[in-house]
């Protein structure tokens, strides 16, 4: 493959922007291995530049880089080479629904936002297992970053060199609570609180646990989440970070939730439902109340499993949309509803 100039790329596609969607990883048992994405999202905006720079949208983007020590940027570069593509300077644009550090994907999903858009401008060069592949390298687990590339739920095996998934179709009508707290949590903070070895009794809960969740959610079996989703692996040594999990988790069903679990390496819990209890508020009354007697405020928010991975969108040199800034453009796109 000859390389492409920024020159010639800008005069194809102009600038592309990718929407991403969050996901949740573990789903309880299923550590580092089940994933699913969520209604919840990033955008990524980029085009050939003679000049890198970078603009930052939205409230949950502090502390990120402005310069080529970006994840998104540092991505992309790699994108190209891998592609044969000579792009060293770029305009990138970064808007972030989704809260950093909770436990939501939100590092998921700037590294799929990367590589997607850096591949749509290379001219689709990578194909959709390449980028899988580099996406679980660099966020070290295939879980979140297999959900947001290919939407829906993804039950996925990572063993150091390569990545396999199998993606599944979300039970209709499911519904999903997010009880996000006021509270940042480290992923390393998280995972250093768990032991090195566990005994085989908790290793064999897990993998049968993990076994009937996936088979369930595949079978639709909903009334089989209360159970399939206890896990012995990671939650209840992260339980101590996070006041008020253990009640939740414990209690949640006798207040209309079919499961309850810890997203990710939290401190966002998660909590499954059917589409009446949306509207019966009882869950979001209970999750509130247990957060408030241990101090801390959260944001309870229904959303739904996202069916899709990224949308692409390309925009001409000559669509008047190219003449906005980033910013600009960011701010004006709307959130998608129900998906």
């Amino acid at each position: 493959m000859q390389a492409a100039t920024a020159t010639g790329v800008r005069s194809e596609l102009g600038r592309v922007v990718v929407q991403v969607p969050a996901s949740t990883a573990n789903l309880g048992p299923g550590f580092d291995s089940l994933g699913m994405a969520l209604s919840l999202f990033s955008w990524v905006s980029m085009a050939p530049s003679e000049q890198t720079r970078i603009t930052l949208v939205g409230d949950h983007l502090e502390g990120v880089p402005e310069n080529k020590t970006n994840l998104i940027y540092e991505v992309a570069q790699a994108v190209f080479r891998k592609a044969g593509v000579d792009l060293p300077e770029l305009e990138i644009g970064i808007r972030s629904d989704i809260p950093l550090t909770r436990g939501l994907g939100s590092s998921a999903s700037a590294i799929v936002g990367a590589l997607v858009a850096a591949n749509a401008l290379a001219g689709g060069a990578l194909t959709d297992d390449e980028l899988f592949q580099m996406a679980t390298e660099l966020e070290k687990h295939p879980d979140n970053v297999g959900a947001s590339l290919f939407g829906g739920i993804v039950v996925a095996s990572w063993d150091g060199e390569r990545a396999d998934y199998v993606r599944l179709e979300p039970p209709a009508g499911l519904e999903v609570m997010a009880a996000i707290p006021e509270f940042e949590l480290a992923t390393k903070k998280a995972r250093n609180v768990l032991p090195e070895q566990v005994s085989m009794k908790d290793a064999v809960f897990n993998v049968t646990h993990s076994s009937l969740l996936t088979a369930a959610l595949a079978s639709r079996r909903l009334d089989l989440l209360a159970r399939a989703m206890r896990d012995r692996l990671h939650q209840p040594y992260r339980a101590a970070l996070i006041p008020g999990m253990e009640t939740i988790l414990r209690e949640a069903t006798g207040h209309g939730a079919l499961g309850a679990v810890l997203s990710g390496a939290g401190p966002t819990l998660l909590l499954l439902a059917d589409t009446a209890q949306i509207a019966d508020g009882r869950l979001a009354a209970f999750v509130e109340s247990v957060m408030a007697a241990e101090g801390i405020r959260v944001d309870a928010r229904w959303l739904k499993p996202c069916l899709h991975g990224p949308q692409v969108r390309r925009i001409g040199k000559n669509d008047p949309e190219m003449g906005l800034d980033p910013q600009s453009y960011l701010q004006s796109i709307q959130a998608e509803v129900g998906v």
